[in-house]
């Protein structure tokens, strides 16, 4: 593994346990040109993901774009990193499970929208406008419109 830092090839692994939900292996890493320390995780891959794109093209499913991708929703927001890689390895599970090798990006979304609901509101607004392309502030008003349990009529759900 290469050190983040100096870029050496030659890491020493100096403790390694699985993650309390037992998806991944966490290794504590070593430098010794350096002195760095970091940590590392591996996973055990049940099957080989592709995403199919709305475009058509196929890719490789790509586990830290997803992770990517939920951290710039919740950049500077109070949310515990450890929560973040359960709801993400959560998802990949989903995923896994699905039992299709070709997914569709809109189902990878869907997934993520939802995990967001349930985590933090701002991030599921952030993530939603980007996922949901929005253009114009009325569609930011429909989806917190929605959050806040508001009907078409601008009506709360509970009359």
């Amino acid at each position: 593994m290469r050190c983040p830092f100096c870029s050496n090839e030659e890491t020493q692994v100096k403790d390694s346990r699985p993650t309390e939900d037992g998806t991944a292996i966490r290794r504590r890493r070593y430098c010794p040109d350096c002195s760095g320390r970091f940590t590392t995780f591996e996973r055990v891959q049940l099957r080989e993901l592709m995403v199919l794109k709305k475009s058509g093209r196929r890719v490789p499913f790509d586990r830290d774009k997803l992770m990517r991708s939920i951290q710039v929703a919740l950049r500077k927001r109070p949310v515990d990193p450890e929560r973040v890689e359960r709801m993400v390895s959560g998802i990949v599970r989903r995923l896994e499970s699905l039992g299709e090798s070709e997914i569709k990006s809109e189902t990878v979304g869907k997934l993520v929208m939802e995990a967001l609901k349930m985590l933090d509101d701002v991030a599921y607004v952030r993530f939603a406008s980007v996922y949901k392309n929005f253009r114009e502030a009325k569609d930011f008003e429909e989806l917190l419109g929605e959050l806040s349990g508001e009907d078409d009529n601008g009506e709360t759900g509970d009359n």
